[in-house]
């Protein structure tokens, strides 16, 4: 095992898991995704090129596990006939803040995989769109059209949640389409 690997991936796990939350939309689930693409690192660590950036090596271990995690549920799901439902904590129905955060999380779990995926590494890793494509092996012109589309959906979902209040969060949205880059 990589000394170099296992220490980048102590630092890089609070990143690891708020990209993890934003896919699964579950903090259970992320920190499932997390510990199994942590395993997944470890096992494969003589794999990783010195010298290239550890934390986008690591966020294509944490989405290609999350697609394999999903394949798999998807498998099982055809063979039961019902899941128990989850247990979701309520947030203070006064508190503005986390009425608003709650209407970002459902808006971004809303997006389609492709664009959600994005908008995490993007707008809230801080990911460049060149950094993007390279972690997800995609053109860079598919990563801005589809962070684009993203984008536009949320602020419609999330302008739809909150209708006659202020779309502060919208113009934010677009702020940090003119910022990140």
């Amino acid at each position: 095992m990589s000394a170099h690997v296992a220490q980048g991936l102590t630092e890089l796990l609070p990143r690891l898991r708020r990209f993890a939350r934003g896919l699964t939309g579950s903090a259970t689930d992320a920190d499932d995704l997390v510990q199994a693409a942590c395993e997944r690192a470890l096992r494969a660590s003589d794999q990783y090129t010195e010298g290239t950036r550890l934390d986008s090596w690591l966020y294509r271990i944490v989405q290609t596990t999350w697609i394999d995690m999903a394949r798999g549920a998807r498998r099982r799901a055809a063979h039961l006939d019902s899941l128990p439902a989850e247990q979701i904590a309520a947030a203070a129905p006064d508190a503005p803040a986390a009425l608003t955060l709650g209407a970002v999380r459902r808006a971004v779990a809303a997006l389609p995989e492709d664009q959600r995926v994005l908008v995490m590494l993007v707008c809230v890793e801080g990911q460049t769109y060149r950094q993007a494509a390279e972690v997800l092996d995609l053109p860079i012109g598919t990563v801005m059209s589809r962070l684009s589309r993203g984008r536009a959906t949320l602020r419609r979902l999330i302008e739809g949640e909150t209708p006659g209040e202020d779309t502060g969060m919208a113009d934010a949205l677009r702020q940090s389409k003119e910022t990140v880059g």
